[in-house]
């Protein structure tokens, strides 16, 4: 007995560990804010409905008659659709009460992330595209009687009951969303004199939030994946806003690009994608400060770095790696995405010298400036893109940064997207351009939440914003289905993801450009604080080191400087510049 116990107590004790400082997975229930439609108003088919909207114990009684009550028959198909509020990873529990029939009743369930695709059957609207794929978002279920059921997850935020079974009764007590997501503490924070640029920091950092599932993936309908280029701004968000406490998910989501695609392997089966990871290990590193577990990928790492050197021609410098890829919206021109992934090569080069330096691999150091240095001998027309000018400017690569920053400014929010706009409002910060990326910031991401927005997208087409309708209404008529109608390539129509991990620049770029403050230390051992407010006349905010939270403050002088106030707790040194 004695041997049991103490089996059982070091199991214990390894689970816990391998728990501890990584907050489980929670679900929360949540009940909708609004019955948006019903298939009739005259209480025959649809009677009671905005029952969904009020509160709900969790538990059906025998003398609990208040209830939604539905019926269909030869004619009519009774239907309502309801509203939760705002986006989640999610699935449904349904209650049916008491009836005097107790077989079981058929129903159709279609989750939406918009009102259009929660209105749209893929039987019927191969046409808009609406999908199964990754995750189920229309069910066929049987509700039970005097009971409950419950409907896969996925990313919606709206969802339609259409009774499919004739001439019986279905008496629906409540329908109740199941929000699964990591309860983490925002440990990064931002606020400022404007309400909107607030509202889309929140906006980022909650779509990342809702992607931080067993993986991080980077959508919750679709795309519920690890794709290791994408990680980029996640992380990059998550170490922003979330700290030290989702480390460990960062390690198991980097973990799965090195041993799931084993070299020579491209991770995700895209070169690009690889060259992301040794950027995205050397960005952790720089926030988190773990030396052993970046020694750890030092063997995978040097490696990859003469995977990649063999793709570029020895005497030119030009990569020459087959299958590169920046985004969807350059990949058709094949020149910008060359003149991109030189410039990326570059950047991965210059990570991975770092963590050579870091690590005390001085042969890799070596090698990584000789790759650099051959690499900065071409320098191929980017056609004055906006990714591959973002790159250049990022990269060094550019002849003259400030014509390339131009480029992003003429080209204006026709060649931004979701994913690489990160990029180019860095870029245009790097060049002093700093209320120009404030005012992209607010017109780009601003535009999804004028729109109807809770999460931001996979994809925003700019040019479609000034006449589209929004996203949690129907659709006016002459007006613009942005997710329907809008988007391409492999997203086309409703395919198109509305909460994408990729999309969280905002939340980087306002904590670090606006608040100012960047590690230049490992860990955060010492930070940098260089604030740039634009027209805003304050911002304040909470920045997460492995030693404790660091406070800012940041007004203006008479003359009109940033001036910052600035909380560190013992082991963060701060400078300035």
């Amino acid at each position: 007995m004695k041997k049991i116990n103490l089996l059982v107590a070091l199991v214990c004790l390894c689970v816990g560990n391998a728990f501890a400082g990584s907050p489980e997975i929670i679900e929360k229930y949540v009940t909708p804010t609004r019955v948006m439609w019903t298939s009739d108003q005259s209480g025959k088919y649809v009677k009671n409905a905005d029952i969904l909207t009020e509160p709900f114990s969790g538990q059906v009684a025998v003398n609990d008659n208040h209830c939604v009550v539905m019926k269909s028959d030869d004619s009519h198909t009774a239907s309502l659709l309801i509203d939760f509020g705002k986006e989640m990873h999610a699935g449904l529990k349904i209650f049916a009460g008491i009836r005097p029939d107790n077989k079981p009743v058929s129903i159709r369930v279609t989750y939406g992330e918009s009102v259009t695709e929660a209105m749209s059957q893929i039987a019927r609207d191969g046409k808009k595209n609406p999908t199964n794929d990754h995750a189920m978002r229309e069910f066929t279920i049987q509700l039970p009687w005097l009971g409950s059921a419950t409907t896969g997850f996925s990313g919606f935020r709206f969802a339609r009951i259409d009774l499919l079974d004739k001439n019986v009764e279905l008496d629906l007590r409540a329908v109740q969303a199941i929000h699964r997501f990591r309860d983490y503490d925002y440990l990064g924070t931002f606020k400022c004199d404007n309400e909107r640029l607030n509202k889309i920091w929140s906006t980022a950092a909650y779509t990342v939030q809702e992607n931080m599932q067993e993986y991080i993936w980077d959508g919750i309908k679709r795309d519920r994946l690890v794709w290791l280029g994408d990680l980029n701004p996640e992380i990059l968000t998550i170490c922003n806003v979330f700290g030290p406490q989702a480390f460990d998910l960062v390690h198991k989501a980097l973990d799965f690009g090195s041993t799931g695609y084993p070299l020579p392997q491209w991770q995700n089966g895209m070169p690009s994608y690889s060259l992301w990871w040794i950027i995205n290990q050397y960005d952790l590193f720089m926030y988190e400060g773990n030396l052993p577990y970046l020694k750890a990928q030092l063997p995978y790492i040097k490696g990859l770095v003469e995977q990649v050197a063999q793709n570029i021609d020895p005497k030119t410098g030009r990569e020459k790696i087959k299958g590169g890829f920046l985004d969807w919206p350059t990949s058709p021109d094949s020149v910008v995405v060359h003149a991109g992934m030189q410039a990326l090569c570059i950047m991965t080069f210059d990570a991975a010298k770092n963590i050579g330096t870091y690590t005390g691999d001085q042969a890799l150091v070596q090698r990584c400036e000789q790759l650099i240095k051959l690499l900065r001998k071409h320098r191929p027309d980017h056609h004055k893109n906006t990714q591959a000018s973002s790159l250049y400017v990022l990269s060094g690569l550019s002849k003259d940064a400030k014509k390339d920053a131009q480029n992003i400014i003429n080209n204006g929010m026709d060649q931004y997207s979701t994913f690489y706009g990160y990029y180019a409002t860095e870029a245009l910060a790097r060049t002093g351009h700093y209320q120009q990326a404030l005012d992209d910031i607010s017109k780009y991401w601003g535009a999804m939440l004028d729109l109807g927005a809770t999460t931001f997208w996979e994809d925003l087409t700019y040019k479609f914003v000034a006449n589209a309708g929004r996203i949690d209404e129907f659709v006016p008529e002459g007006k613009y289905d942005i997710h329907a109608d809008g988007g391409d390539f492999c997203y086309k129509g409703l395919r198109l993801s509305l909460a994408h991990g990729w999309a969280s620049g905002p939340a980087i770029y306002l904590t670090q450009n606006v608040l100012g403050v960047r590690p230049v230390e490992p860990g955060c051992k010492t930070i940098k604080v260089t604030p740039h407010l634009g027209n805003l006349n304050w911002a304040e905010g909470t920045f997460p080191t492995p030693q404790g939270i660091v406070k800012i403050k940041v007004t203006k002088d008479a003359n009109g400087k940033a001036v910052p106030q600035v909380e560190a707790p013992a082991g963060v040194k701060v400078v300035y510049e």
